[in-house]
Protein backbone atom coordinates (compact mmCIF):
# COMPACT_ATOMS: atom_id res chain seq x y z
CA UNK A 1 0.00 0.00 0.00
CA UNK A 2 1.35 3.42 -0.97
CA UNK A 3 2.49 5.72 1.81
CA UNK A 4 0.20 8.67 2.36
CA UNK A 5 1.77 12.11 2.49
CA UNK A 6 1.75 13.60 5.98
CA UNK A 7 -0.19 16.91 6.03
CA UNK A 8 1.91 20.02 6.60
CA UNK A 9 2.16 21.29 10.17
CA UNK A 10 -0.08 24.36 10.54
CA UNK A 11 1.40 27.32 12.38
CA UNK A 12 -0.60 30.48 13.08
CA UNK A 13 1.22 33.65 14.15
CA UNK A 14 -0.84 36.48 15.62
CA UNK A 15 0.91 39.84 15.27
CA UNK A 16 3.35 41.22 12.70
CA UNK A 17 5.67 43.11 15.04
CA UNK A 18 9.28 42.13 15.64
CA UNK A 19 8.50 38.82 17.38
CA UNK A 20 5.85 37.60 14.94
CA UNK A 21 7.67 38.78 11.83
CA UNK A 22 11.02 37.20 12.70
CA UNK A 23 9.28 33.94 13.65
CA UNK A 24 7.54 33.95 10.26
CA UNK A 25 10.81 34.60 8.41
CA UNK A 26 12.54 31.72 10.19
CA UNK A 27 9.59 29.38 9.66
CA UNK A 28 9.58 30.35 6.00
CA UNK A 29 12.60 28.07 5.71
CA UNK A 30 10.59 25.07 6.98
CA UNK A 31 8.04 22.72 5.41
CA UNK A 32 5.28 23.94 7.71
CA UNK A 33 2.23 25.91 6.54
CA UNK A 34 2.48 29.34 8.19
CA UNK A 35 -0.28 31.97 8.49
CA UNK A 36 0.60 35.42 9.84
CA UNK A 37 -2.40 37.48 10.99
CA UNK A 38 -2.25 41.20 11.75
CA UNK A 39 -4.76 44.05 11.88
CA UNK A 40 -2.38 46.09 9.72
CA UNK A 41 -0.82 45.20 6.39
CA UNK A 42 2.58 46.52 7.46
CA UNK A 43 5.35 46.02 9.97
CA UNK A 44 6.06 49.19 11.96
CA UNK A 45 9.50 50.02 13.33
CA UNK A 46 8.21 51.40 16.63
CA UNK A 47 11.57 52.60 18.05
CA UNK A 48 11.53 55.46 15.51
CA UNK A 49 7.89 56.49 15.94
CA UNK A 50 8.98 59.51 17.97
CA UNK A 51 10.81 60.80 14.86
CA UNK A 52 7.53 60.68 12.94
CA UNK A 53 5.85 62.52 15.82
CA UNK A 54 8.46 65.31 15.66
CA UNK A 55 8.67 65.68 11.88
CA UNK A 56 12.03 64.04 11.11
CA UNK A 57 10.65 60.99 9.31
CA UNK A 58 7.41 60.05 7.54
CA UNK A 59 5.41 56.91 8.38
CA UNK A 60 6.43 55.13 5.18
CA UNK A 61 10.10 55.55 6.14
CA UNK A 62 9.68 53.21 9.11
CA UNK A 63 7.01 50.87 7.75
CA UNK A 64 7.25 47.86 5.43
CA UNK A 65 4.39 45.87 3.84
CA UNK A 66 4.17 42.44 5.46
CA UNK A 67 3.34 40.76 2.18
CA UNK A 68 6.39 42.31 0.55
CA UNK A 69 8.71 41.19 3.36
CA UNK A 70 7.40 37.61 3.32
CA UNK A 71 6.69 37.17 -0.40
CA UNK A 72 9.85 35.09 -0.93
CA UNK A 73 8.58 32.43 1.50
CA UNK A 74 6.05 30.40 -0.47
CA UNK A 75 4.81 28.53 2.62
CA UNK A 76 3.88 31.76 4.46
CA UNK A 77 0.47 33.36 4.04
CA UNK A 78 -0.46 36.83 5.33
CA UNK A 79 -3.98 37.73 6.44
CA UNK A 80 -5.07 41.26 7.31
CA UNK A 81 -7.60 40.46 10.00
CA UNK A 82 -8.18 40.53 13.76
CA UNK A 83 -8.13 37.55 16.12
CA UNK A 84 -11.04 37.85 18.55
CA UNK A 85 -10.76 34.54 20.43
CA UNK A 86 -9.00 31.18 20.55
CA UNK A 87 -10.17 27.64 21.26
CA UNK A 88 -7.22 25.58 22.59
CA UNK A 89 -9.27 22.37 22.77
CA UNK A 90 -10.16 22.53 19.06
CA UNK A 91 -6.84 24.25 18.23
CA UNK A 92 -8.61 27.07 16.45
CA UNK A 93 -8.37 30.86 16.29
CA UNK A 94 -11.46 32.93 15.66
CA UNK A 95 -11.25 35.95 13.38
CA UNK A 96 -13.94 38.52 12.78
CA UNK A 97 -15.67 36.47 10.05
CA UNK A 98 -13.91 33.11 9.92
CA UNK A 99 -11.94 30.50 11.85
CA UNK A 100 -8.50 29.01 11.26
CA UNK A 101 -7.17 25.75 12.65
CA UNK A 102 -3.63 25.45 13.96
CA UNK A 103 -1.21 22.85 15.24
CA UNK A 104 1.06 25.47 16.82
CA UNK A 105 0.07 29.00 17.82
CA UNK A 106 2.44 31.95 18.35
CA UNK A 107 0.96 35.08 19.94
CA UNK A 108 2.94 38.31 19.51
CA UNK A 109 0.42 41.12 19.91
CA UNK A 110 2.50 43.44 22.09
CA UNK A 111 1.35 46.17 24.44
CA UNK A 112 -0.48 49.50 24.43
CA UNK A 113 -0.60 52.63 26.61
CA UNK A 114 -1.24 52.35 30.33
CA UNK A 115 -2.83 55.31 32.16
CA UNK A 116 -2.96 53.51 35.52
CA UNK A 117 -6.73 53.77 35.86
CA UNK A 118 -6.95 57.25 34.33
CA UNK A 119 -8.02 56.42 30.78
CA UNK A 120 -9.99 59.68 30.66
CA UNK A 121 -6.62 61.44 30.30
CA UNK A 122 -6.02 59.83 26.92
CA UNK A 123 -7.77 62.46 24.73
CA UNK A 124 -5.62 65.20 26.29
CA UNK A 125 -2.39 63.22 26.72
CA UNK A 126 -1.95 60.78 23.82
CA UNK A 127 0.62 57.98 23.90
CA UNK A 128 2.87 56.70 21.12
CA UNK A 129 2.40 53.15 19.84
CA UNK A 130 0.89 53.40 16.34
CA UNK A 131 1.28 55.44 13.15
CA UNK A 132 -1.97 57.22 14.03
CA UNK A 133 -0.57 58.10 17.47
CA UNK A 134 2.56 59.57 15.88
CA UNK A 135 0.61 61.63 13.35
CA UNK A 136 -1.71 62.92 16.07
CA UNK A 137 1.29 63.88 18.20
CA UNK A 138 2.89 65.58 15.22
CA UNK A 139 -0.30 67.52 14.57
CA UNK A 140 -0.54 68.70 18.16
CA UNK A 141 3.13 69.68 18.39
CA UNK A 142 3.09 71.84 15.26
CA UNK A 143 -0.43 73.19 15.89
CA UNK A 144 0.90 74.45 19.23
CA UNK A 145 3.48 76.67 17.53
CA UNK A 146 0.95 77.86 14.94
CA UNK A 147 -1.60 78.72 17.65
CA UNK A 148 1.07 80.53 19.72
CA UNK A 149 1.94 82.64 16.67
CA UNK A 150 -1.66 83.96 16.59
CA UNK A 151 -2.21 84.27 20.35
CA UNK A 152 -2.06 87.82 21.79
CA UNK A 153 -2.54 86.92 25.46
CA UNK A 154 0.96 86.24 26.95
CA UNK A 155 -0.26 83.62 29.43
CA UNK A 156 -2.20 81.69 26.79
CA UNK A 157 0.73 81.97 24.39
CA UNK A 158 3.06 80.49 27.00
CA UNK A 159 0.62 77.61 27.55
CA UNK A 160 0.82 76.84 23.84
CA UNK A 161 4.62 76.95 24.07
CA UNK A 162 4.72 74.58 27.06
CA UNK A 163 5.17 70.88 26.38
CA UNK A 164 4.83 68.31 29.17
CA UNK A 165 6.07 64.76 28.61
CA UNK A 166 4.97 62.29 31.28
CA UNK A 167 7.45 59.46 31.75
CA UNK A 168 11.25 59.54 31.75
CA UNK A 169 11.95 56.24 30.02
CA UNK A 170 13.52 56.01 26.55
CA UNK A 171 10.39 57.22 24.72
CA UNK A 172 9.93 60.22 27.01
CA UNK A 173 13.61 61.17 26.83
CA UNK A 174 13.64 60.86 23.03
CA UNK A 175 10.46 62.92 22.65
CA UNK A 176 11.74 65.65 24.98
CA UNK A 177 15.06 65.90 23.18
CA UNK A 178 13.44 65.98 19.73
CA UNK A 179 10.96 68.71 20.70
CA UNK A 180 13.82 70.74 22.19
CA UNK A 181 15.74 70.51 18.92
CA UNK A 182 12.62 71.66 17.09
CA UNK A 183 12.03 74.65 19.34
CA UNK A 184 15.60 75.83 19.81
CA UNK A 185 17.02 75.03 16.37
CA UNK A 186 14.72 73.97 13.53
CA UNK A 187 11.86 76.46 14.08
CA UNK A 188 13.64 79.43 15.64
CA UNK A 189 13.68 81.48 12.39
CA UNK A 190 10.30 80.35 11.03
CA UNK A 191 7.92 82.55 13.05
CA UNK A 192 7.51 86.32 13.30
CA UNK A 193 5.34 86.90 16.38
CA UNK A 194 6.85 84.35 18.74
CA UNK A 195 10.31 83.41 19.87
CA UNK A 196 10.35 79.60 19.84
CA UNK A 197 13.36 79.60 22.19
CA UNK A 198 10.90 80.65 24.92
CA UNK A 199 9.40 77.16 24.68
CA UNK A 200 9.25 75.24 27.95
CA UNK A 201 9.72 71.47 27.80
CA UNK A 202 9.11 69.56 31.03
CA UNK A 203 9.91 65.88 31.43
CA UNK A 204 8.10 64.37 34.43
CA UNK A 205 9.41 61.13 35.97
CA UNK A 206 8.09 59.43 39.11
CA UNK A 207 11.36 57.74 40.10
CA UNK A 208 14.57 59.42 41.19
CA UNK A 209 16.19 59.57 37.73
CA UNK A 210 15.42 59.39 34.02
CA UNK A 211 16.06 56.12 32.19
CA UNK A 212 15.63 54.03 35.38
CA UNK A 213 16.70 50.70 33.78
CA UNK A 214 20.06 52.18 32.76
CA UNK A 215 23.16 52.44 34.97
CA UNK A 216 22.92 55.52 37.26
CA UNK A 217 25.91 57.23 35.63
CA UNK A 218 24.27 57.05 32.19
CA UNK A 219 20.99 58.33 33.62
CA UNK A 220 22.91 61.31 34.99
CA UNK A 221 24.59 61.93 31.62
CA UNK A 222 21.19 61.76 29.91
CA UNK A 223 19.77 64.31 32.37
CA UNK A 224 22.74 66.60 31.74
CA UNK A 225 22.32 66.29 27.98
CA UNK A 226 18.60 67.11 28.27
CA UNK A 227 19.44 70.18 30.35
CA UNK A 228 21.89 71.35 27.68
CA UNK A 229 19.12 71.03 25.10
CA UNK A 230 16.79 73.16 27.22
CA UNK A 231 14.62 70.44 28.79
CA UNK A 232 13.58 70.75 32.43
CA UNK A 233 13.65 67.35 34.12
CA UNK A 234 11.48 66.81 37.20
CA UNK A 235 12.14 63.50 38.95
CA UNK A 236 10.33 62.04 41.97
CA UNK A 237 7.25 63.78 40.60
CA UNK A 238 3.84 62.17 40.14
CA UNK A 239 1.11 63.41 37.81
CA UNK A 240 -2.07 63.34 39.88
CA UNK A 241 -4.47 64.99 37.43
CA UNK A 242 -4.78 66.23 33.86
CA UNK A 243 -7.78 68.48 33.30
CA UNK A 244 -8.51 71.36 30.93
CA UNK A 245 -4.87 71.46 29.88
CA UNK A 246 -3.63 71.82 33.43
CA UNK A 247 -1.18 69.16 34.60
CA UNK A 248 -1.17 68.69 38.37
CA UNK A 249 2.14 67.36 39.64
CA UNK A 250 2.94 66.28 43.19
CA UNK A 251 6.54 66.24 44.39
CA UNK A 252 6.77 65.35 48.05
CA UNK A 253 4.41 67.71 49.82
CA UNK A 254 4.54 70.27 47.01
CA UNK A 255 1.71 70.40 44.47
CA UNK A 256 2.28 72.23 41.21
CA UNK A 257 -0.21 73.07 38.46
CA UNK A 258 1.31 73.50 35.00
CA UNK A 259 -0.71 75.10 32.16
CA UNK A 260 0.25 73.22 28.99
CA UNK A 261 -1.56 72.81 25.71
CA UNK A 262 0.55 69.85 24.61
CA UNK A 263 0.78 66.88 27.00
CA UNK A 264 2.35 63.66 25.78
CA UNK A 265 2.17 60.30 27.56
CA UNK A 266 5.19 58.00 27.85
CA UNK A 267 4.70 56.65 31.36
CA UNK A 268 3.67 53.04 31.04
CA UNK A 269 2.32 50.12 29.03
CA UNK A 270 -0.31 47.43 29.43
CA UNK A 271 -0.66 44.17 27.56
CA UNK A 272 -2.89 43.75 24.53
CA UNK A 273 -6.32 42.20 25.00
CA UNK A 274 -4.96 38.86 23.76
CA UNK A 275 -3.35 38.45 27.18
CA UNK A 276 -6.80 38.36 28.77
CA UNK A 277 -8.05 35.95 26.10
CA UNK A 278 -5.17 33.58 26.82
CA UNK A 279 -5.88 33.79 30.56
CA UNK A 280 -9.54 32.91 30.06
CA UNK A 281 -8.98 30.12 27.52
CA UNK A 282 -5.80 28.47 28.82
CA UNK A 283 -5.65 29.43 32.49
CA UNK A 284 -2.41 31.32 31.86
CA UNK A 285 -1.24 33.58 34.68
CA UNK A 286 -0.90 37.31 33.96
CA UNK A 287 1.32 39.87 35.67
CA UNK A 288 0.02 43.23 36.94
CA UNK A 289 0.10 44.83 33.46
CA UNK A 290 -1.49 41.83 31.76
CA UNK A 291 1.58 40.14 30.28
CA UNK A 292 1.49 36.34 30.06
CA UNK A 293 3.77 34.37 32.40
CA UNK A 294 5.57 31.93 30.12
CA UNK A 295 7.66 28.79 30.56
CA UNK A 296 11.44 28.74 29.90
CA UNK A 297 10.67 27.77 26.28
CA UNK A 298 8.16 30.67 25.95
CA UNK A 299 5.15 28.32 25.92
CA UNK A 300 2.10 28.67 28.14
CA UNK A 301 2.00 26.23 31.11
CA UNK A 302 -0.06 23.20 30.18
CA UNK A 303 -0.15 24.18 26.48
CA UNK A 304 3.18 23.29 24.90
CA UNK A 305 1.92 24.24 21.42
CA UNK A 306 0.98 27.84 22.34
CA UNK A 307 3.82 30.34 22.56
CA UNK A 308 3.90 34.00 23.57
CA UNK A 309 6.77 36.21 22.39
CA UNK A 310 7.74 39.86 22.50
CA UNK A 311 6.25 42.52 24.77
CA UNK A 312 3.24 40.33 25.68
CA UNK A 313 5.50 37.69 27.27
CA UNK A 314 6.61 37.91 30.91
CA UNK A 315 9.83 35.89 30.81
CA UNK A 316 11.47 35.86 34.26
CA UNK A 317 13.65 32.75 33.96
CA UNK A 318 16.86 34.69 33.45
CA UNK A 319 17.90 36.73 36.47
CA UNK A 320 14.46 36.72 38.12
CA UNK A 321 13.27 39.93 36.45
CA UNK A 322 11.12 40.07 33.30
CA UNK A 323 12.98 40.90 30.11
CA UNK A 324 12.54 44.48 28.87
CA UNK A 325 10.02 45.28 26.16
CA UNK A 326 12.54 46.14 23.45
CA UNK A 327 12.98 45.03 19.85
CA UNK A 328 16.05 42.76 20.36
CA UNK A 329 14.14 40.68 22.95
CA UNK A 330 11.20 40.19 20.57
CA UNK A 331 13.49 39.38 17.64
CA UNK A 332 15.44 36.75 19.58
CA UNK A 333 12.26 35.21 21.03
CA UNK A 334 10.61 35.01 17.61
CA UNK A 335 13.67 33.31 16.13
CA UNK A 336 13.96 30.95 19.10
CA UNK A 337 10.35 29.75 18.93
CA UNK A 338 10.68 29.19 15.18
CA UNK A 339 13.84 27.16 15.76
CA UNK A 340 12.17 25.19 18.57
CA UNK A 341 9.21 24.30 16.34
CA UNK A 342 11.52 23.17 13.54
CA UNK A 343 13.43 20.97 16.01
CA UNK A 344 10.18 19.45 17.32
CA UNK A 345 9.03 18.62 13.80
CA UNK A 346 12.24 16.61 13.43
CA UNK A 347 11.74 14.93 16.80
CA UNK A 348 14.62 16.89 18.35
CA UNK A 349 14.84 18.87 21.58
CA UNK A 350 16.10 22.41 22.15
CA UNK A 351 17.35 24.00 25.35
CA UNK A 352 15.45 26.83 27.08
CA UNK A 353 15.45 30.35 25.69
CA UNK A 354 18.34 32.57 26.76
CA UNK A 355 18.35 36.25 25.88
CA UNK A 356 21.70 37.55 24.64
CA UNK A 357 21.67 41.10 26.01
CA UNK A 358 23.98 43.16 23.81
CA UNK A 359 23.02 46.39 25.60
CA UNK A 360 20.57 49.29 25.66
CA UNK A 361 20.39 52.51 23.68
CA UNK A 362 18.59 55.83 24.11
CA UNK A 363 19.07 58.98 22.06
CA UNK A 364 18.64 62.43 23.57
CA UNK A 365 19.43 64.66 20.61
CA UNK A 366 21.92 65.30 17.86
CA UNK A 367 25.34 64.00 18.98
CA UNK A 368 23.78 63.04 22.32
CA UNK A 369 22.90 59.48 23.36
CA UNK A 370 23.62 56.91 26.05
CA UNK A 371 24.51 53.30 25.28
CA UNK A 372 25.42 50.20 27.26
CA UNK A 373 27.17 47.47 25.28
CA UNK A 374 27.64 44.46 27.52
CA UNK A 375 30.13 45.75 30.13
CA UNK A 376 30.92 48.99 28.26
CA UNK A 377 29.13 52.31 28.66
CA UNK A 378 29.15 55.20 26.20
CA UNK A 379 27.63 58.65 26.04
CA UNK A 380 27.81 61.65 23.73
CA UNK A 381 28.79 61.44 20.06
CA UNK A 382 30.13 57.86 20.13
CA UNK A 383 26.92 56.62 21.72
CA UNK A 384 24.88 58.61 19.20
CA UNK A 385 26.78 57.01 16.30
CA UNK A 386 26.24 53.52 17.77
CA UNK A 387 22.53 54.32 18.17
CA UNK A 388 22.30 55.32 14.48
CA UNK A 389 24.08 52.15 13.32
CA UNK A 390 21.88 49.89 15.47
CA UNK A 391 18.62 51.42 14.24
CA UNK A 392 19.65 51.30 10.60
CA UNK A 393 20.61 47.64 11.12
CA UNK A 394 17.21 46.67 12.56
CA UNK A 395 15.15 48.41 9.87
CA UNK A 396 13.61 45.62 7.81
CA UNK A 397 14.03 46.53 4.14
CA UNK A 398 16.90 48.07 2.21
CA UNK A 399 14.87 51.00 0.88
CA UNK A 400 13.89 51.94 4.48
CA UNK A 401 17.54 51.80 5.53
CA UNK A 402 18.59 54.02 2.61
CA UNK A 403 15.80 56.59 3.00
CA UNK A 404 16.25 56.92 6.77
CA UNK A 405 20.03 57.24 6.42
CA UNK A 406 19.64 60.03 3.82
CA UNK A 407 17.03 61.82 5.96
CA UNK A 408 19.28 61.68 9.00
CA UNK A 409 22.29 62.98 7.02
CA UNK A 410 20.22 65.87 5.66
CA UNK A 411 18.90 66.69 9.13
CA UNK A 412 22.40 66.51 10.62
CA UNK A 413 23.85 69.11 8.29
CA UNK A 414 20.82 71.40 7.88
CA UNK A 415 18.91 70.94 11.19
CA UNK A 416 15.84 70.88 8.95
CA UNK A 417 12.94 68.44 9.30
CA UNK A 418 11.03 67.90 6.11
CA UNK A 419 7.99 66.06 7.49
CA UNK A 420 6.57 69.00 9.49
CA UNK A 421 3.07 68.61 8.09
CA UNK A 422 -0.09 69.25 10.07
CA UNK A 423 -2.73 66.75 8.97
CA UNK A 424 -6.17 65.84 10.27
CA UNK A 425 -9.64 67.33 10.33
CA UNK A 426 -8.65 70.64 11.93
CA UNK A 427 -5.50 72.16 10.48
CA UNK A 428 -5.40 75.46 12.35
CA UNK A 429 -5.75 74.26 15.93
CA UNK A 430 -9.11 75.98 16.47
CA UNK A 431 -12.14 73.76 15.96
CA UNK A 432 -10.64 70.84 17.87
CA UNK A 433 -10.61 72.99 21.03
CA UNK A 434 -13.97 73.07 22.76
CA UNK A 435 -15.42 75.84 24.94
CA UNK A 436 -13.60 74.48 28.00
CA UNK A 437 -10.25 74.33 26.25
CA UNK A 438 -10.17 70.58 25.71
CA UNK A 439 -9.18 68.71 22.56
CA UNK A 440 -12.18 67.23 20.81
CA UNK A 441 -12.05 63.45 20.80
CA UNK A 442 -13.81 63.47 17.41
CA UNK A 443 -10.96 65.30 15.73
CA UNK A 444 -8.37 62.79 16.92
CA UNK A 445 -10.53 59.81 15.99
CA UNK A 446 -10.57 60.73 12.32
CA UNK A 447 -8.32 58.71 10.06
CA UNK A 448 -5.29 60.96 9.52
CA UNK A 449 -3.68 61.53 6.17
CA UNK A 450 -0.49 59.47 6.03
CA UNK A 451 2.35 61.59 4.67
Amino acid sequence: MANQTQPAHRIVIVGGGFGGLYAAKELGKSEAHVTLIDKRNFHLFQPLLYQVATGTLSPADISSPLRGILSRYRNVKVLMDEVTDIDPAQQRVMLRNRQIDYDTLIVATGVSHHYFGNDHWKPTAPGLKTVEDALEMRRRIFVAFEAAEKETDPAKRQAWLTFVIVGGGPTGVELAGAIAELAFNTLKSDFRNIDTTETKILLIEGLDRVLPPYPPELSEKAAQALARLGVTVQTQSLVTNIDKHIVTVKRGDEVQQIPARTILWAAGVKASTMGKVLEQRTGAELDRVGRVMVEPDLSIPGHPNIFVVGDLAHFAHQGGQPLPGVAPVAVQQGKYVAKLIRHRLKGEALSAFQYDDAGSLAVIGQNEAVVTLRSMKFSGFIAWFIWIFAHIYYLIEFDNKLVVMIQWMWNYFTRNRGARLITGESLLGQSEIDSEGNYSVASSSQSPVEV
